[in-house]
């Protein structure tokens, strides 16, 4: 019996909410709330791909266009995935962009911009006066004067132009563009970048230690530019507190008097020194190791308020793209006066932390000092190292060596012993860390290699090692420290918040994950609530399996943001009480306030302190938005050239594992990283239940299913680096392409 439906409403229902994603075919999807809704193209009312709308679901009239079942026929049954309910929209509630890049086409008196994004099929107008020099086939930047509605176009004005449209295909110049990033520096910066000076003597007699002798040295990836932070090492005294000769060789040679002599050492030039702290229940007489850490004294050279600062905080961060870096100060510092490079005497802020065999935090100490490093290490180099490999062939890959370093021999021994112990410290604070909850997600970065014209000539993966994980731990611990002694001081400063993630987001990710054998062995009510040991175990029980990396994929993406705030709290992630960013000031401006509130506390406030301190509210807020603003913008550079790499591998078959269901298909992950999509048409000749809440669709007459995690053979039909778009359909016979 056909249920009877009331056409009275009790109350009035709120209309579903999302966000809009455009398809090539100028078609859309919405997911909600309340489901997936398909957006015909004639019921956009002038909404962009990427806006958050408010649709009114729509009677099914034949709005079919882009539902079509595999075999090109539209589709029968309300429960398809191809049968979505259709919706238009009936406003735009944020718009995700108010510049577009596109080509200029002069239409007198109009110069029309043609976006270059496919997925925003409404052309700009501006009035040709306006701008009568650009030529037309210009690409250009245009800020949106006025959106586009069902009785006007959208207007805009031109605010740069890029180049000839033509030689800017799938350029980074576009991405550039599209996200507002500044390119140049105010002339007052550049003067006071190229004014600068070390003053090695002025650095002594304001109070900096000179550790020049002490070594130390950089580990970096291959093609890092500027060098933020060095290590070093050294043997304090064996069990018992006795003094070691295990270590006693070349320039590493300590005495078992370091820590005393440390603590007594008088600071010169108004006492800039925080002095030797000692961590409550940790006895001086347990220290073996003194682990060095050697900041960039960034905050010397920038002071608050100067042309330098000001360029400085409106950036808030370097960004990384794939063939350039955008830096947050000129080449003058952060290429040269603050970058640690082998050979140079620098300025830096160090902290010494002193550990016991155990690798736990005994005291700390933190002071400006004059240090030289020895050595500049990539991870490869100081990966093969520590994997046993010739030690003197790795060393001959070192991309400098130091002025006056010692002979290979030397050099290697110094290196060498270091990296081992390193390395052992690291895992032990790693241990620690993930015994009180800390998370260790399996990411992969990809990063495209480029040719001398700035082609695409591979695809690298990154993952984390122990080469970079010694860097990470020694970081993490002076950014714990660092934090503590802000906090514990009632010091101004910026903290990093990681709030716990929120309970639903996990209950969607749990539904998923029971599809998995190994989930029934963990707490499902722990693991929605949050409890750090039970995404742990998720994370160990996948690993190694088809999904692994696609549940450490989606755990990440549940996370919240860690944001920038005024105020200490706790960072979930890594299991910390007090977190902070103290050791990239050449590329965050958090990093650079931490500096300047450190000093602050050892040396004494300087002028405008209280000015400085009275803008870390805004400055809190600034940084954690352009930090979304740079990812953005680096993680399109990579994806638009890995797109412009893959297209010539169009035919080629790959592995790929599924990465997200949709009504209108199924997203796939290669190794490489790239994502694309499977439409609903390549599936095969019937009609397919989407089950959004298991992320699983399934064929109707075959039953055929495809799921989260599954992995498939699917061959690549297309790729658009314009649209970072990509194509694929399922393998029907399996067969070797080249790899990408």
């Amino acid at each position: 019996m056909g249920r009877v439906r009331s056409h009275t409403r009790r109350r009035p229902r709120a209309n579903p909410r999302g966000v809009l994603s455009v398809r090539a075919g100028g078609f859309g999807f919405v997911q909600t709330a309340e489901g997936a809704f398909f957006v015909p193209e004639s019921r956009m009312a002038g909404a962009f791909d990427g806006d958050l709308v408010e649709l009114a679901p729509l009677p099914d009239r034949g709005f079919r266009e882009g539902r079509v079942r595999a075999g090109g026929s539209s589709a029968a049954g309300r429960g398809s995935a191809q049968e979505s309910p259709a919706a238009r929209v009936v406003r735009v509630i944020d718009r995700a962009h108010d510049v577009l890049v596109g080509r200029y086409e002069v239409a007198d008196p109009f110069g029309v911009i043609v976006p270059e994004d496919p997925r925003i099929p409404y052309d700009v107008f501006t009035m040709r006066a306006d701008n009568p020099d650009i030529e037309d086939g210009s690409l250009v930047r245009v800020r949106i004067a006025t959106f586009p509605s069902r009785n006007a176009a959208a207007t805009g004005v031109v605010e740069e132009v890029l180049g000839r449209a033509d030689e800017t295909r799938a350029s980074i110049d576009v991405v550039i563009a599209r996200h507002k990033l500044e390119t140049a520096f105010s002339e007052g910066a550049f003067a006071e970048a190229r004014s600068a000076k070390l003053d090695a003597g002025g650095a002594l007699a304001e109070g900096y230690r000179d550790l020049r002798e002490r070594f130390a040295f950089t580990v970096d990836p291959a093609d890092a530019r500027d060098f933020d932070d060095a290590i070093s090492l050294e043997l304090v005294a064996s069990e018992g507190g006795k003094a070691s000769g295990v270590f006693a060789v070349g320039s590493h040679s300590e005495k078992a008097s370091v820590l005393s002599d440390a603590s007594q050492q008088p600071a010169r030039g108004g006492g800039a020194s925080s002095g030797m702290r000692f961590v409550e229940g940790r006895a001086p007489a347990s220290v073996r190791w003194r682990l060095g850490v050697h900041i960039a004294d960034v905050s010397h050279y920038v002071a608050w308020g100067s042309s330098l600062d000001v360029d400085a905080r409106r950036r808030a961060t370097s960004v990384y793209l794939a063939d350039r870096v955008i830096p947050m100060l000129p080449e003058e510092l952060s290429g040269d006066l603050c970058s640690l490079r082998p050979g140079a005497v620098r300025r830096t802020m160090t902290l010494d932390l002193y550990l016991d065999e155990a690798a736990r935090l005994v005291a700390f100490e933190l002071y400006p000092a004059l240090i030289r490093s020895n050595a500049r290490l990539t991870y490869d180099e100081a990966g093969r190292m520590l994997a046993g490999s010739d030690a003197a062939e790795a060393l001959r890959d070192i991309r400098v060596r130091a002025v006056g370093s010692p002979e290979p021999a030397g050099l290697e021994e110094d290196v060498a012993w270091r990296l081992r112990e390193l390395s052992r410290i690291a895992k032990a604070r790693q241990g620690a860390r993930e015994r009180a909850g800390g998370l260790d997600f399996d990411t992969v970065e990809a990063r495209v290699r480029l040719d001398a014209e700035g082609r695409p000539a591979g695809v690298d993966l990154r993952r984390k090692t122990d080469a970079t994980a010694l860097v990470e731990e020694a970081m993490i611990l002076a950014n714990e420290t660092v934090a503590a002694h802000l906090r514990d001081a009632g010091s101004p400063g910026l903290f990093r918040i990681h709030e716990r993630p929120a309970a639903d987001g996990l209950a969607g990710l749990a539904e998923v994950f029971e599809e998995f054998p190994w989930f029934s062995d963990i707490d499902a009510r722990a693991f929605v609530e949050g409890e750090a040991h039970a995404l742990q175990q998720a994370l160990a029980a996948s690993a190694g399996r088809p999904e692994g990396g696609l549940v450490s994929s989606l755990l990440l993406r549940s996370m919240k943001r860690a944001v920038y705030r005024p105020e200490c709290g706790p960072h979930y992630g890594l299991a910390s009480a007090a977190y902070t960013h103290f050791t990239s000031p050449i590329r965050r401006y958090p990093d650079l306030v931490v500096h300047r509130m450190l000093k602050a506390l050892i040396g004494g406030r300087p002028a405008r302190f209280d000015e400085e301190v009275a803008a870390l509210p805004w400055v809190a807020e600034h940084s954690s938005e352009m930090e979304r603003v740079a990812e953005r913008a680096a993680r399109e550079s990579q994806e638009m050239k890995i797109v412009e790499y893959l297209e010539g591998f169009v035919g080629q078959t790959f592995s790929a594992v599924v990465s997200g269901v949709a009504a209108y298909g199924l997203y796939v992950r290669l190794d490489n990283t790239a994502e694309g999509l499977v439409p609903l048409r390549a599936l095969g000749e019937e009609c397919f239940e989407l089950d959004a809440a298991r992320h699983r669709l399934t064929g109707q007459d075959s039953g055929t299913s495809y799921r989260l995690g599954q992995r498939l053979a699917v061959v690549l039909t297309d790729a658009d680096a314009r649209s970072c778009r990509l194509d694929f359909k399922l393998a029907t016979i399996e067969r070797k392409g080249r790899r990408p």
